[in-house]
């Protein structure tokens, strides 16, 4: 089999006349032939002017590419789609299988034996890993890091849970805009990602449980020497994996590779999001993620990580407090501690190693949680045949069983339009419900499950209430909150039959979720509903026709292994 440079060649009917171009372009860019005898690691870079969290993209490529040349080998810098929450219209998670896609495509089409998947931000690591599961080539990941936390009147500051939190004092009318401003100026003080335990801070660690990265990566800060260290460390593995011609992708994951994952998304309090992440991960390897054991693991695992939303401290402190293998060492009893990692370590023999010391107010010890456990709890119920997610550690205790009366938005411009009305009909025992902000429905399924409380109760000191929706919400947010309602609306799920007033009961505990309306009134209702348009043409077109549901991953039915 052919390797490096002389591999994938351009198909004109003629290997030597498409080596021979090949040849003449390289010496154009000023190589010799000698560069047609190394292995070849390539070094995809999410560097975008559109994405301020990976502004150090291009730094820790020239730090990937160092560690690959002082290895023996040639790197090459490539870029695909690169995703930014804020920076993506009408989301970045419609977008996440387009760069999947790209991602997958462009390492089976240029001529790599290893590649370094440079990401961050929220959709980016799960959309590289995706496309590189799928490719099944040599690959390892190089997390960009998180922030460093800002600091305003005495107080550390982390984006985006002090934005949600702040925000909702200013539409409360309790923040002046002056002062919110003032705050605004030390939200994101460095380049990286949120520097709490959101979605991207989730998916950097577990990345680094599933194997594929060096250990430390998910949690060196962006700005930090250590993640230019971790760097230049990654791509001098990339050019040994590239030699040796692995582990590939698949080699790595696994089903105990994904229970681990799911030890750690709660033990973090992690974000909700994963779990669809986790799942389209899965899928791509042809293995399913066991969304029934997620809520099992939870009931037995205690958050141990003292990190905002769910606690007080930033992905800074965690790394400098032992970072993740020090986590894994606490819970190393539930842990298969002989799943694989590209370092050509197992998770056992990196935790055997791992310095001692580790910070017992970041990462808790098992006698001393933040909470005791089920961070996140799935759900099922007449409102949710295939279920739902909720995140318990970020929830109201006495809201979490509740009942009480619907109150529909059916899209995001109805909620947009109505929300702050003064005359909105809402009591703080209502059940707002949000429904065709799913995959099909938005389209891309928004973080918009967590739906403002209403002005007018804000104003009277209301701060949460029974929220439900076929949508997502942001990792950094809080508030009883139920996510992911599948099927969605907009696919004829249950969530589509709810009107005004309809008694909706949540019972966490017992992980229901049901609409109190008998099931020939239901019926009634389904044969009246109509799925709405489809797109006219493009992505979107197809997103609408092939994505599949929250508990599947809303990857395309025809990318799963």
């Amino acid at each position: 089999m052919k390797k490096g440079l002389r591999s994938r060649l351009a198909q004109y009917g003629d290997e030597e006349f498409a080596l021979f171009l090949r040849r003449g372009f390289l010496k154009g860019a000023g190589f010799t032939d000698e560069a047609l005898d190394r292995p070849v690691v390539g070094i995809l870079s999410t560097a975008s002017d559109f994405n301020p969290c990976h502004a150090t993209a291009g730094r820790l490529a020239e730090a990937a590419a160092r560690g690959v040349r002082l290895a023996g080998a040639l790197p090459f810098v490539f870029p695909t789609v690169s995703l930014h929450e804020a920076f993506s219209f009408p989301t970045s998670m419609l977008l996440r299988n387009l760069m999947a896609m790209d991602v997958e495509e462009m390492v089976r089409a240029l001529p790599l034996d290893a590649v370094v998947l440079i990401g961050g931000c929220d959709k980016t690591i799960p959309a590289e890993l995706m496309g590189a599961i799928s490719a099944d080539m040599p690959a390892i990941l190089l997390p960009v890091g998180a922030m460093l936390a800002g600091r305003h009147e005495g107080v550390r500051l982390g984006a985006c849970t002090d934005c949600r939190r702040l925000w909702a004092a200013f539409r409360a009318g309790k923040l002046a805009p002056a002062d919110l401003d003032r705050a605004h100026d030390q939200l994101m003080p460095t380049a990286g990602t949120c520097m709490v335990m959101g979605t991207a801070s989730t998916m950097a660690c577990l990345a680094e449980t599933l194997g594929f990265t060096l250990p430390g990566a998910a949690t060196a800060p962006a700005v930090s020497s250590d993640r230019i260290r971790i760097a230049e460390a990654t791509g001098k593995r990339a050019a040994e994996m590239a030699v040796a011609g692995g582990p590939t992708p698949r080699q790595i994951i696994s089903a105990a590779a994904l229970r681990n994952a799911s030890v750690v998304l709660q033990a973090t309090c992690g974000s909700t999001n994963a779990t669809v992440h986790l799942a389209a991960i899965a899928g791509r390897a042809g293995l399913i993620y066991d969304l029934a054991e997620l809520d099992a693991v939870g009931r037995e695992t205690p958050v141990l990580l003292n990190l905002k939303p769910a606690g007080n401290f930033f992905m800074e402190d965690f790394h400098s407090g032992g970072g993740l293998p020090a986590l894994w060492r606490r819970l190393r009893e539930q842990l298969d501690l002989s799943a694989p990692t590209v370092n050509g370590e197992a998770i056992g023999d990196i935790v055997a190693r791992w310095p001692a010391w580790t910070d017992d107010e970041v990462v808790r010890p098992l006698d001393r949680p933040i909470c005791p456990g089920e961070a996140i709890a799935m759900l099922s119920g007449n409102l949710a045949p295939n279920g739902a997610a909720i995140k318990l550690a970020s929830a109201t205790p006495k809201l979490c069983n509740h009942r009480g009366p619907a109150l529909v938005f059916d899209s995001l411009k109805d909620l947009a339009d109505r929300i702050d009305d003064p005359d909105l009909p809402v009591t703080p025992d209502h059940v707002m419900v949000l429904r065709n902000a799913g995959p099909i429905g938005a389209p891309g399924m928004p973080e918009a499950g967590a739906l403002p409380v209403p002005k007018k109760l804000g104003a009277r000191g209301v701060t949460d209430m029974v929220r439900i929706s076929d949508a997502r919400m942001s990792g950094t947010a809080f508030g009883t909150v139920v996510l992911h309602v599948a099927p969605e609306a907009s696919a004829g799920g249950p969530l589509a039959l709810v009107r005004d007033g309809d008694i909706i009961a949540l019972d966490a505990g017992k992980r229901r979720l049901d609409v109190e309306v008998d099931e020939a009134e239901l019926a009634k209702r389904r044969a009246a509903w109509k799925p709405p348009p489809k797109p006219a043409r493009g992505y979107a077109r197809l997103y609408a026709e092939r994505v599949t549901q929250a508990d599947k991953g809303c990857d395309f039915d025809f990318l799963a292994g």
